[in-house]
């Protein structure tokens, strides 16, 4: 099955947090999108592996995803080293998506930054041909998607672009809270952490406002791409012609 769309995360609840609404969007516009997360979380001061596996699952049901996967690699160590990077080009030659998202390169977790160059080299090394992998035992093509773009965790950045998520940000914060372990529960005896504070959801919400704000609109999520894009300047006068 090949993908529209497939994100990298370091951790279960990292897309949802980060593009929880586009993924939500793209997934209510007909586009195939996969999110494949690379550790289990099992590092995680609240929960467990095993609860998170359940939380992905049903956060995956609420966006709509077509495929979720979870590569277990090791939480705590996620590095551009050669194991994790060929399994990873093993994913994007089997999915072949248009258009990969991983977390972006600076930030305060280091298994964001280290999953960021991951992704990176892995999709740039998934479009040579003279490095082989198999999938069920068949050997895969080569294949390069159309592009990477990053998006916000913690640290913040000056975007490429932003996308309204104003439809979508209802369904977002459903699946960030079917994370029930993660975030604030006046009633869990479990310790308290950067994530789990009332604030913090505050601090999502908010600047899901902020950057809808930046852009005319109720809520956005910020994306950034090292590379130019295109930009569609009479599509996008055409659209403003039908309003």
């Amino acid at each position: 099955m090949f993908l529209d769309v497939l994100v990298f995360a370091a951790h279960p609840d990292d897309a949802e947090l980060s593009m929880g609404g586009t993924i939500a969007k793209m997934c209510g516009g007909g586009l195939k999108v996969g999110v494949i997360d690379l550790t289990k979380g099992e590092l995680g001061t609240r929960g467990s592996a095993e609860t998170r596996k359940s939380e992905a699952q049903n956060a995956a049901e609420i966006l709509k995803l077509t495929i979720r996967e979870n590569l277990g690699f090791k939480d705590g160590s996620v590095k551009p080293i050669d194991e994790y990077k060929k399994i990873v080009i093993s994913k994007i030659r089997k999915y072949q998506p248009k258009i990969i998202f991983a977390p972006y390169f600076n930030d305060r977790h280091p298994d964001h930054i280290g999953a960021s160059q991951l992704v990176k080299e892995a999709m740039f090394f998934s479009g040579l041909q003279k490095i082989s992998t198999e999938d069920n035992g068949k050997k895969q093509s080569a294949y390069r998607p159309q592009k990477l773009f990053y998006y916000m965790q913690t640290y913040e950045f000056k975007p490429s672009f932003v996308v309204d998520i104003s439809s979508t940000f209802e369904t977002k914060m459903e699946a960030v809270w079917a994370y029930n372990t993660q975030f604030h529960n006046a009633e869990s005896r479990e310790p308290e952490t950067f994530i789990s504070t009332p604030n913090f959801i505050k601090f999502i919400e908010s600047r899901a406002q902020s950057f809808g704000f930046k852009i005319g609109k109720d809520y956005g999520e910020p994306f950034f791409c090292e590379e130019e894009i295109e930009f569609d300047l009479l599509n996008m006068l055409k659209q403003g012609d039908k309003k």
